[in-house]
């Protein structure tokens, strides 16, 4: 049986569970094996189980034993999850289980996501469903799809499909957490053509590549000053622009990432390269100080690569990094109501410059609506000043916190029971499924926790075994405690 070790860690109903679906590929926009393999599950454990129109999965289980008169609960987490992976990592994720494996405290993978964002929620629900000497009230699990590329299974969820009074959605990743509100968000794409100019001077060819970034989450991680690696390649450009002319660029990969690896390809005048080989020493001593405290993996390289190419002229090279550079990149305000919370941000995610084509990929968020459209606006200008063509996608609100939410009031309570400690009441600037859910079903108690999980996003992500021991324990508790439905 593949991932042994894992499946033996307590609690082992969550672990087996996290098994069996990490051994499915899962990527976003493309859940079908995942949603085929839940809906199976839900009907050999006989539960009502359906698929609504857009794809997200629906399971009912009644209450148990003295537990029918309990408000109905829906547990809800996301089916897929974010691919990434390193550079150096023969992986294939749409073939392939994830690899996984058990170091100290941590259950990791070998180079790749983790999945634990939000599979060990979908884990969890599992657990609650097949288990047949639990304590709960009536309920109703429900898996969404697409919450890391869009959120357009939670924006497509019709009313009428839940009947729940309380959502349980469980996708945070800090088990001393519990969370009250989440940010927005909005999808902003730059693109631009450019005529590609032949090579007849004989001028050498160059790779520049950042790599060894941690990367991260786009929402959770964007305060810790992580480094960027289109943002870094962008201003070593910046520095020898007036000596080179840019061929291709190819940087970071998903929205909600912050890229770890970006490469460009670029021509050097002939009697230019020492100055290019002195602007490349400078600069890589340069951000391995700035960036020594945070990214100590931080790699930089310049090696000559044989070949003909064509590349972009001036104007448009001058026009592309003038872009990036004004371009906002990590925390634009922290919010004045909520201690430590970043309100607004925005990620460069993606940019890839090829064959006279141009895209640059960004994933604003914000807790505000009114940040979040400064952000947006201030790309918008950023790239449509450098002839850029902007479009904004994807749309989706934030959840705007209810410190008198009566179910917060049980949580906090069993915790305290619990832990003998106060959990964190808080506000998180990734973006839940909550805030779109509650436009759907607005009179619905929502809150949100879960086990700990770090590096989500990243190849680093890894769960912990002692927290998802913790989570579980109060899962159960919570199930136990739900209130008395109104008359």
């Amino acid at each position: 049986m593949q991932n042994t070790a894992v499946r033996n860690q307590e609690p082992k109903i969550l672990w087996n569970h996290f098994a069996d679906i990490n051994a499915i590929p899962r990527a976003s926009k493309k859940e079908d094996r995942i949603v085929e393999f839940m809906v199976a599950f839900g009907k050999k454990l006989g539960l009502e189980t359906i698929v609504d129109p857009v794809g997200n999965v629906i399971m009912r289980k009644s209450a148990s034993a003295g537990m029918e008169n309990r408000k109905t609960v829906v547990l809800q987490s996301h089916l897929d999850m974010v691919h990434q992976k390193n550079s150096d990592t023969d992986f294939d994720f749409d073939t392939q289980g994830i690899k996984m494996h058990v170091d100290g405290d941590w259950v990791r993978a070998k180079g790749t996501t983790l999945g634990a964002d939000n599979g060990l929620g979908v884990a969890a629900i599992m657990s609650v469903l097949s288990s047949d000497d639990l304590i709960h009230p009536p309920l109703e699990a429900l898996f969404t799809i697409d919450e890391e590329t869009g959120m357009t299974g939670a924006q497509g969820l019709q009313a009428g499909y839940l009947n729940g009074d309380i959502l349980l959605n469980l996708d945070t990743e800090e088990d001393d957490e519990i969370d009250i509100g989440c940010a927005g968000g909005v999808d902003i794409t730059a693109l631009k053509t450019y005529k590609e100019i032949k090579n007849n001077q004989g001028d050498p060819a160059f790779r520049f590549v950042i790599k060894g970034l941690q990367g991260g989450h786009s929402g959770m991680d964007i305060h810790k000053g992580l480094g960027n690696a289109n943002k870094l390649v962008n201003s070593f450009l910046e520095r020898v622009q007036n000596i080179v002319q840019i061929i291709s660029i190819d940087g970071g990969g998903l929205r909600n990432a912050i890229p770890r690896e970006s490469e460009v390809l670029f021509l050097c005048k002939s009697d230019k390269i020492k100055e290019l080989e002195t602007a490349y020493l400078t600069y890589f001593a340069e951000i391995k100080e700035n960036y020594a405290a945070v990214e100590p993996d931080l790699l930089c390289t310049l090696d000559k690569v044989e070949g003909e190419f064509s590349s972009m002229d001036e104007k448009e090279q001058t026009a592309l990094i003038q872009a990036l550079a004004n371009a906002i990149n990590g925390v634009y305000k922290m919010s004045e109501e909520i201690a430590d919370l970043v309100e607004a941000s925005n990620n460069i995610a993606r940019v890839l410059v090829k064959n006279g084509q141009i895209k640059i990929l960004c994933l604003t968020r914000s807790s505000v609506e009114a940040s979040k459209e400064e952000v947006a606006n201030s790309l918008k200008t950023s790239f449509e000043d450098q002839g850029f063509e902007v479009k904004f996608s994807g749309a989706y609100p934030g959840w705007s916190p209810n410190r008198d939410s009566a179910i917060l009031k049980v949580l906090t309570g069993i915790y305290e029971d619990i832990f003998k400690s106060q959990p964190a009441v808080v506000a998180c600037h990734a973006g839940l499924e909550c805030g779109i859910l509650g436009t759907h079903y607005p009179d619905m108690d929502m809150i949100s926790f879960g086990p700990t999980i770090k590096g989500a996003h990243s190849p680093d992500e890894r769960a912990s075994i002692s927290s998802s021991v913790r989570f579980w324990k109060f899962l159960k508790e919570i199930l136990k405690n739900i209130p008395v439905k109104n008359n």
